[in-house]
């Protein structure tokens, strides 16, 4: 069932030092959280890492701080609707996750608007720049080219035979498509052929890998969105039974079953979000705020998966990881 109206009171008070719980609260601030994947509970990531954030600026979530939020678990298209039900319930600004969540909350909302994992908020039209994103959204924005690069490169030293390489990715996301459009820029410059696996809906998981299996790739790359999330364990699975190093985006991927992955600190991601929502909070203006970037970057190698796939990861690949799942 459709998260609808999950009022969040956490009461993350191991979180908090005891100075900053004896603060007084003053005013409670109404933060809206927006998300096209599973609810915002207590246990969710997304919560866990924005309660930090806020914590190490003075709030304390269930006594001045309160989550108001909205997930639609794969359904996209209720979005917009989740947006018009947290301006009736009074948030003060919006903190969205992905490109659709951020979308409707620019199209629909009258509250400013922090994105984070949305894609590049410029190149899709998010933000009009990085220093002046203009209108009410600013937030985290990826530096998807980058990144690309970096993945496909350890993964081409981890995989010295890689070839041909398989990308899986929803084409119906444009902050997708884009992240999907660099990495196709970086594997064309290793010279490294680019099998192209846009996804729009889960049965479409079954078309690609029956294209992979017509025309087996030497590694995969999975683009990180709330469908191929999803439809993670697929992806496992395919990975394992045909022997097929793969590469993620996020560490969290990696601790379940994936091979690799190389992307931002989901700490460090939140905790921008965060400072930039508490700025706002106290006065700022979105339009004022610069697009913050990540700093700070995991690599990631499951050893485990590595050994069930009979691939040898060079000494020079393991020295450079950040965490060695065993």
């Amino acid at each position: 069932m459709i998260a609808r109206r999950s009022l969040l009171a956490l009461t993350a008070l191991a979180l908090i030092p005891s100075r900053v719980r004896a603060q007084q609260p003053g005013k409670v601030a109404r933060v809206g959280l927006l998300g096209p994947g599973p609810p915002f509970t207590d246990t969710n990531p997304f919560v866990i890492g924005l309660s930090r954030g806020f914590a190490k600026r003075g709030y304390a979530v269930g006594t001045n701080l309160v989550f108001e939020s909205r997930a639609a678990q794969g359904k996209v298209n209720l979005l917009p609707q989740f947006v018009g039900e947290l301006m009736a319930s009074h948030v003060e600004l919006l903190i969205t996750f992905s490109y659709p969540a951020a979308l409707a909350a620019k199209e629909h909302s009258s509250v400013p608007v922090v994105v984070a994992y949305s894609g590049d908020p410029v190149a899709t039209h998010l933000a009009a720049s990085l220093a002046r994103p203009g209108g009410n959204v600013t937030g985290v924005s990826e530096i998807a080219t980058e990144l690309s690069a970096k993945r496909l490169q350890l993964m081409k030293e981890a995989v010295p035979s890689l070839r041909k390489i398989a990308m899986l990715w929803n084409a119906d996301d444009l902050g997708m498509t884009l992240r999907y459009g660099a990495a196709d820029a970086a594997a064309k410059q290793l010279g490294v052929t680019v099998q192209a696996l846009g996804v729009r809906e889960p049965d479409d998981f079954n078309n690609a890998f029956t294209a992979m299996d017509k025309d087996p790739p030497d590694g995969l790359l999975m683009v990180t969105d709330v469908l191929t999330l999803l439809n993670r364990k697929r992806v496992f699975e395919y990975a394992a039974a045909h022997k097929l190093p793969a590469m993620f985006e996020a560490d969290n991927l990696v601790r379940e079953g994936g091979l690799m992955s190389y992307g931002p600190d989901g700490g460090e991601v939140l905790d921008h979000a965060a400072g930039l929502a508490d700025r706002i909070l106290k006065g700022a203006k979105p339009a004022d705020l610069p697009l913050e970037e990540p700093t700070r970057f995991v690599f990631a190698i499951n050893m485990k998966t590595a050994a069930a796939l009979g691939l040898t990861i060079p000494p020079a690949i393991l020295a450079r990881a950040d965490d060695l799942i065993e």
